[in-house]
């Protein structure tokens, strides 16, 4: 966990046209609770490098109870480098999740091409619960740790193992979490970005969010209409069906994709050598997932964990060729080092390592009711694996303590845009994770926005990542407020090139697709190391 170093209030911040005079900004803050901040140094070499500042912001846990206990979010500042006339407010960003850390994320305004980041002051944050907010939420450590049963629940035996996974996740959390569980909604994140807003003594806020960041951005423009200025938007959730109907929705849109990566691999059997076509590199992976039920690769990659590595595919272009040849190794040389290598890397295996998992189901579980019945579950779950049996169970088993979530449910934000300044949406035709339905559906309900389709490809939230039509679009969006032309019907207003597939036979592809998974490391560089 990052550590950092208390320091006296700030007597002053930055005003400039963005800024609330501070009576004003005084009597907001004593009317909402009365968020206090408290810079100090930053640990995090990325961090340090930009010379962000880091610090805690102290919100109630319960904003009804503002009075009450309180919580601390660990955020960041990297400041405007251009002069103070040419200042355009605090941009907050919001990685998804949910459950992400997003402290780090600071640093997403050096990705902005033309240095039309350089004119805000990027704040990175940790939601409630998350990473260095303190107190951070950890149920069970080893809880995706190897050795679980297969996602698919073949047997009555497979299924009660997995009902009583899920069940104690859920009582360790009620143990560990108490009374925060009930105060992990969406709509609590929307208040403590308030609560970010009103202690840095701002106006608006410009926010960039990614996933289920989009979501969270949603939610904010609905209840604080007035306070938006600017809002980029990529891989748009669908606020029509939180939590339990998109992850069914997920489950197709997963499926689709793995069948197009399948597809990708034939196109190189002269490298892999797992099947000429998409079909037979199908067969080959479900006839391996089901031999390493029997007996786990190199004792630990099961059917679960072979499942868990493949769906990183399913989100992104980028890792397709690593993903390739760690299963070539296996299947060939059987060789279990690989994906072993790929497993660990999404999965560690340390203290807190179920941070996230317990804060995306302490959100998903609370946002909305989920159903208690778990034969509606099965039911639901087994008709929907007969159309698309890659990931139905494994996301059926991820969802499945919410039956037994001790945090009392909610009711969902209608999200509403109609009177909400001009926002910046983005998706890719295929994107599984948030189906581009989604990205429609928030068009219509924020009717002066403007969307990006990223033409027919599978990469879920890629945007800043060398797809010069997509991030020039941001660039002058976020310089100058300017939108591509809405155009008439349900349907995108900007069509871009997707982030393009590698290329293994010519070193990985063309130029934007070098530089696509070249910053991609980088982020990735910048992310893990707190």
């Amino acid at each position: 966990m990052r550590r950092l170093l208390a320091a006296a209030v700030t007597a002053a911040l930055a005003v400039t046209c963005a800024a609330a005079n501070p009576a004003q900004a005084d009597q907001a803050r004593r009317r909402s609770g009365d968020p206090q901040l408290t810079w100090g140094t930053c640990s995090d070499p990325s961090l340090v490098a930009r010379k962000a500042q880091c610090g805690f912001v102290t919100v109630p846990i319960d904003y009804k109870n503002p009075d009450g206990p309180t919580l601390q979010l660990a955020i960041s500042r990297i400041k405007h480098t251009v002069p103070d006339d040419k200042y355009q407010g605090i941009m907050l960003v919001n990685p998804g999740g949910p459950g992400a850390k997003g402290q780090g994320l600071a640093v997403l305004g050096s990705l902005v091409p033309k240095g039309a980041g350089d004119a805000y002051d990027w704040i990175g944050f940790d939601p409630r619960g998350v990473g260095a907010s303190k107190p951070q939420l950890s149920c069970d450590s080893d809880y995706a740790g190897y050795r679980r049963p297969d996602y698919l629940p073949r047997t009555a035996a497979i299924e009660t193992a997995w009902l009583k996974r899920a069940e104690g996740y859920a009582k360790d959390c009620a143990k560990a979490g108490g009374p925060l569980l009930d105060h992990l909604k969406t709509q609590d994140s929307v208040r403590d970005m308030e609560s970010i807003r009103l202690v840095l003594g701002a106006t608006q806020i410009n926010f960039y969010g990614f996933s289920y960041g989009t979501y969270l951005g949603q939610v904010y423009a609905t209840t604080y209409p007035s306070r938006v200025r600017r809002m980029v938007l990529d891989g748009v959730v669908n606020s029509s069906r939180v939590w339990y109907d998109s992850n069914l929705d997920q489950d197709i849109a997963f499926d689709r994709n793995i069948k197009i990566y399948f597809n990708w691999v034939a196109k190189y059997d002269r490298i892999y050598h797992l099947g000429r076509t998409g079909r037979a590199v199908e067969k080959r992976y479900y006839a391996e997932r089901a031999k390493l039920a029997a007996e786990p690769a190199a004792g630990v990659i099961g059917p679960s964990e072979l499942t868990d590595v493949f769906l990183q595919a399913g989100y992104y272009v980028f890792g397709w060729e690593e993903i390739a040849q760690a299963f070539s190794a296996w299947v060939r040389k059987h060789d279990p080092q690989l994906l072993k290598k790929l497993y660990d890397k999404n999965n560690p295996q340390e203290k807190g390592a179920d941070n996230g998992y317990a804060i995306y189901l302490g959100v998903q579980c609370t946002d909305a009711q989920w159903p208690v019945s778990w034969t509606k579950w099965r039911s639901d779950n087994w008709a929907v694996h007969r159309r698309a049996p890659f990931e139905t169970w494994a996301n059926a088993w991820y969802n499945a303590p919410c039956r037994n979530w001790a945090g009392k449910p909610g009711i969902p934000t209608t999200v509403s845009g109609e009177t909400v300044a001009p926002i910046l949406l983005m998706s890719e035709t295929l994107d599984a994770a948030t189906p581009f339905d989604g990205a429609l559906e928030a068009r219509k309900r924020f009717p002066r926005s403007a969307l990006i389709e990223g033409v027919n490809g599978t990469t879920h939230a890629g945007s800043l990542f060398g797809d010069e039509c997509v991030d020039d679009t941001i660039a002058a969006y976020l310089a100058t407020g300017k939108l591509p032309k809405r155009l008439k019907g349900e349907r995108s207003d900007k069509r871009c090139p997707a982030i393009p597939k590698p290329n293994p036979a010519n070193g990985g592809g063309d130029a934007t697709a070098k530089r696509a998974a070249d910053l991609r490391v980088q982020v990735e560089k910048l992310l893990t190391s707190r």
